[in-house]
């Protein structure tokens, strides 16, 4: 299934400067394994150490947060948008 993932600005140059990669995948899991076979890099920016996603990052199915769904396991369908957001964090 040909899932795009839309890349965030600073994660671009890991893609070679892309906005957007199609990959394929049936998970979420899958597809982010896929994008980082196909560039890697992914994985380090994406993964705690023990496999789950890193708590700075916002990951969105066709603009669902992964974490209402069912996290790495939420199923994609062919046609979906895969959406990395980096969380924003500051104050005054």
């Amino acid at each position: 299934m040909a899932v795009t993932v839309r890349i965030p600005t600073i994660m671009r140059p890991l893609a070679g400067g892309a906005s957007t990669v199609t990959v394929e995948g049936a998970s979420l899991r899958d597809v982010l394994a896929a994008l980082d076979a196909a560039h890697p890099g992914f994985k380090d920016r994406l993964f705690d150490a023990e496999g789950a996603l890193h708590k700075f990052v916002n990951v969105f199915v066709s603009d669902d947060d992964v974490r209402y769904l069912q996290g790495l396991d939420t199923p994609v369908k062919d046609g979906d948008t895969v959406s990395l957001i980096p969380a924003v964090a500051g104050g005054c």
